[in-house]
Protein backbone atom coordinates (compact mmCIF):
# COMPACT_ATOMS: atom_id res chain seq x y z
CA UNK A 1 0.00 0.00 0.00
CA UNK A 2 2.97 2.41 0.75
CA UNK A 3 4.04 1.84 -2.59
CA UNK A 4 1.01 2.67 -4.04
CA UNK A 5 0.04 5.84 -2.24
CA UNK A 6 4.57 6.68 -3.40
CA UNK A 7 3.45 6.04 -7.08
CA UNK A 8 -0.37 7.89 -7.43
CA UNK A 9 1.65 10.82 -5.29
CA UNK A 10 4.27 10.73 -8.39
CA UNK A 11 1.40 10.09 -11.16
CA UNK A 12 -0.39 13.46 -9.39
CA UNK A 13 2.75 15.77 -9.96
CA UNK A 14 2.13 14.99 -13.55
CA UNK A 15 -0.07 17.06 -15.44
CA UNK A 16 -3.62 15.44 -16.65
CA UNK A 17 -6.73 15.95 -17.78
CA UNK A 18 -7.75 15.56 -14.18
CA UNK A 19 -5.95 18.64 -13.03
CA UNK A 20 -6.80 20.38 -16.11
CA UNK A 21 -10.64 20.01 -15.74
CA UNK A 22 -10.25 21.02 -12.07
CA UNK A 23 -8.20 24.17 -12.52
CA UNK A 24 -10.44 25.35 -15.76
CA UNK A 25 -13.81 24.75 -13.30
CA UNK A 26 -12.37 26.75 -10.46
CA UNK A 27 -11.20 29.64 -12.51
CA UNK A 28 -14.54 29.32 -14.51
CA UNK A 29 -17.04 28.79 -12.10
CA UNK A 30 -15.25 29.75 -8.03
CA UNK A 31 -13.90 27.25 -5.70
CA UNK A 32 -17.07 25.51 -5.08
CA UNK A 33 -17.29 24.60 -8.93
CA UNK A 34 -13.49 23.14 -8.47
CA UNK A 35 -13.84 20.90 -5.50
CA UNK A 36 -17.44 19.43 -6.85
CA UNK A 37 -15.33 18.89 -10.35
CA UNK A 38 -12.76 17.22 -8.23
CA UNK A 39 -15.70 14.73 -6.87
CA UNK A 40 -17.15 14.18 -9.96
CA UNK A 41 -13.94 13.02 -11.41
CA UNK A 42 -13.35 10.59 -8.86
CA UNK A 43 -16.65 9.18 -8.88
CA UNK A 44 -15.69 8.40 -12.11
CA UNK A 45 -12.76 6.91 -10.97
CA UNK A 46 -14.54 4.42 -8.74
CA UNK A 47 -16.74 3.59 -11.30
CA UNK A 48 -13.64 2.64 -13.50
CA UNK A 49 -12.24 0.88 -10.55
CA UNK A 50 -15.32 -1.30 -10.49
CA UNK A 51 -15.70 -1.64 -14.34
CA UNK A 52 -12.39 -3.02 -13.94
CA UNK A 53 -12.69 -5.44 -11.31
CA UNK A 54 -15.76 -6.89 -12.97
CA UNK A 55 -13.74 -6.90 -16.23
CA UNK A 56 -15.96 -4.95 -17.80
CA UNK A 57 -13.17 -2.49 -19.07
CA UNK A 58 -11.08 -5.19 -20.91
CA UNK A 59 -13.78 -4.90 -23.26
CA UNK A 60 -12.32 -1.46 -24.41
CA UNK A 61 -8.81 -3.30 -24.75
CA UNK A 62 -10.15 -6.04 -27.14
CA UNK A 63 -12.63 -4.52 -29.03
CA UNK A 64 -11.20 -1.50 -31.43
CA UNK A 65 -15.19 -0.54 -32.25
CA UNK A 66 -16.36 0.09 -28.46
CA UNK A 67 -13.41 1.93 -27.75
CA UNK A 68 -13.63 4.29 -30.94
CA UNK A 69 -17.49 4.63 -29.53
CA UNK A 70 -16.31 6.07 -25.94
CA UNK A 71 -13.53 7.98 -27.59
CA UNK A 72 -15.18 9.90 -29.84
CA UNK A 73 -18.54 10.44 -27.29
CA UNK A 74 -16.31 11.69 -24.88
CA UNK A 75 -14.60 13.67 -27.13
CA UNK A 76 -17.77 15.39 -28.55
CA UNK A 77 -18.74 16.29 -25.09
CA UNK A 78 -15.52 17.72 -24.30
CA UNK A 79 -15.42 19.82 -27.58
CA UNK A 80 -19.12 21.05 -27.01
CA UNK A 81 -18.92 22.11 -23.58
CA UNK A 82 -15.47 23.95 -24.51
CA UNK A 83 -17.32 25.94 -26.92
CA UNK A 84 -20.37 26.30 -24.70
CA UNK A 85 -17.53 28.11 -22.57
CA UNK A 86 -15.50 30.12 -25.58
CA UNK A 87 -19.41 31.93 -26.24
CA UNK A 88 -20.11 32.44 -22.62
CA UNK A 89 -20.12 35.97 -21.22
CA UNK A 90 -16.82 36.79 -19.78
CA UNK A 91 -17.54 37.20 -15.66
CA UNK A 92 -15.26 38.36 -13.03
CA UNK A 93 -14.28 35.84 -9.98
CA UNK A 94 -16.72 37.50 -7.59
CA UNK A 95 -19.44 36.90 -9.98
CA UNK A 96 -18.54 33.61 -10.38
CA UNK A 97 -18.86 33.02 -6.40
CA UNK A 98 -22.24 34.58 -6.41
CA UNK A 99 -23.79 32.42 -9.36
CA UNK A 100 -22.45 29.27 -6.88
CA UNK A 101 -25.72 27.45 -6.41
CA UNK A 102 -26.56 24.30 -6.31
CA UNK A 103 -27.98 23.65 -9.48
CA UNK A 104 -24.19 25.13 -11.09
CA UNK A 105 -22.70 22.64 -8.63
CA UNK A 106 -24.54 19.77 -10.13
CA UNK A 107 -23.34 20.94 -13.87
CA UNK A 108 -19.73 20.79 -12.61
CA UNK A 109 -20.25 17.46 -11.17
CA UNK A 110 -22.39 16.07 -14.12
CA UNK A 111 -19.56 17.48 -16.55
CA UNK A 112 -16.59 16.12 -14.89
CA UNK A 113 -17.93 12.49 -14.36
CA UNK A 114 -19.24 12.17 -18.15
CA UNK A 115 -16.08 13.56 -19.24
CA UNK A 116 -13.84 10.94 -16.83
CA UNK A 117 -16.20 8.20 -17.79
CA UNK A 118 -16.04 8.76 -21.36
CA UNK A 119 -12.65 8.46 -21.24
CA UNK A 120 -11.45 4.81 -22.31
CA UNK A 121 -8.00 5.78 -21.64
CA UNK A 122 -8.55 5.88 -17.85
CA UNK A 123 -10.22 2.83 -18.32
CA UNK A 124 -7.20 1.14 -19.62
CA UNK A 125 -5.30 2.77 -16.86
CA UNK A 126 -7.30 1.40 -13.93
CA UNK A 127 -7.62 -2.57 -15.78
CA UNK A 128 -3.71 -2.45 -15.96
CA UNK A 129 -2.17 0.03 -13.34
CA UNK A 130 -4.36 -1.54 -10.17
CA UNK A 131 -3.44 -5.16 -10.91
CA UNK A 132 0.63 -4.21 -10.32
CA UNK A 133 0.18 -3.91 -6.73
CA UNK A 134 -2.28 -7.01 -5.73
CA UNK A 135 0.01 -9.90 -3.50
CA UNK A 136 -1.39 -13.16 -3.38
CA UNK A 137 -1.34 -13.47 0.09
CA UNK A 138 -4.50 -14.83 1.10
CA UNK A 139 -6.94 -11.95 0.83
CA UNK A 140 -9.52 -12.08 -2.11
CA UNK A 141 -8.24 -10.55 -5.00
CA UNK A 142 -11.42 -8.45 -5.68
CA UNK A 143 -11.01 -6.46 -2.39
CA UNK A 144 -7.70 -5.55 -2.93
CA UNK A 145 -8.65 -4.13 -5.87
CA UNK A 146 -11.46 -2.19 -4.49
CA UNK A 147 -9.31 -0.94 -1.80
CA UNK A 148 -6.67 -0.04 -4.21
CA UNK A 149 -9.38 2.02 -5.63
CA UNK A 150 -10.97 3.36 -3.06
CA UNK A 151 -7.45 4.70 -1.72
CA UNK A 152 -6.59 6.73 -5.56
CA UNK A 153 -10.94 7.96 -4.81
CA UNK A 154 -9.33 9.52 -1.89
CA UNK A 155 -6.26 10.52 -2.34
CA UNK A 156 -7.37 12.33 -5.99
CA UNK A 157 -10.32 14.38 -4.27
CA UNK A 158 -8.21 15.61 -1.59
CA UNK A 159 -5.55 16.67 -4.19
CA UNK A 160 -8.07 17.63 -6.70
CA UNK A 161 -9.55 20.17 -3.26
CA UNK A 162 -6.07 21.56 -2.64
CA UNK A 163 -6.48 22.55 -6.34
CA UNK A 164 -9.27 24.26 -6.42
CA UNK A 165 -8.33 26.47 -3.32
CA UNK A 166 -5.17 27.38 -5.23
CA UNK A 167 -6.67 28.10 -8.12
CA UNK A 168 -9.45 30.00 -6.11
CA UNK A 169 -6.85 32.29 -4.48
CA UNK A 170 -4.99 32.82 -7.47
CA UNK A 171 -8.10 33.82 -9.95
CA UNK A 172 -9.73 35.95 -6.97
CA UNK A 173 -6.83 38.39 -7.82
CA UNK A 174 -6.90 37.30 -11.84
CA UNK A 175 -10.23 37.95 -12.50
CA UNK A 176 -11.22 40.96 -10.05
CA UNK A 177 -12.97 43.55 -11.14
CA UNK A 178 -10.03 45.34 -11.23
CA UNK A 179 -8.36 43.06 -14.07
CA UNK A 180 -11.53 43.30 -15.96
CA UNK A 181 -9.34 43.03 -19.44
CA UNK A 182 -8.24 39.75 -18.14
CA UNK A 183 -11.50 38.57 -17.31
CA UNK A 184 -12.95 38.99 -20.49
CA UNK A 185 -10.38 36.14 -22.32
CA UNK A 186 -11.49 33.42 -18.86
CA UNK A 187 -14.45 31.81 -20.99
CA UNK A 188 -11.98 31.60 -24.20
CA UNK A 189 -9.05 30.22 -22.31
CA UNK A 190 -11.79 27.97 -20.59
CA UNK A 191 -13.34 26.96 -23.87
CA UNK A 192 -9.77 26.17 -25.71
CA UNK A 193 -8.61 24.20 -22.65
CA UNK A 194 -11.85 22.11 -22.98
CA UNK A 195 -11.26 22.08 -26.85
CA UNK A 196 -7.97 20.70 -27.34
CA UNK A 197 -8.80 17.75 -24.54
CA UNK A 198 -11.41 17.10 -27.08
CA UNK A 199 -9.03 16.88 -29.95
CA UNK A 200 -6.52 15.30 -27.85
CA UNK A 201 -9.20 12.74 -27.36
CA UNK A 202 -9.36 11.89 -31.02
CA UNK A 203 -5.60 11.08 -31.45
CA UNK A 204 -5.43 8.90 -29.15
CA UNK A 205 -5.29 5.07 -29.77
CA UNK A 206 -6.36 2.13 -28.53
CA UNK A 207 -2.50 1.06 -28.31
Amino acid sequence: MLSFILVVLILFLIPGPAVLLTVTQTANGGRKSGIITGVGIAVGDLIHTVAAVLGLSAILMTSALAFEIVKYLGAAYLIFIGIKSFLEKAKSQTEADAVANPSSAVTSFRQALLIELLNPKTALFFLAFLPQFVHHNGTPVVLQLLTLGLTFVLMSILYTTLLAFLTSSIGKRLFSNRNSRFARWQGKVVGTIYIGLGLQLVLQSQK
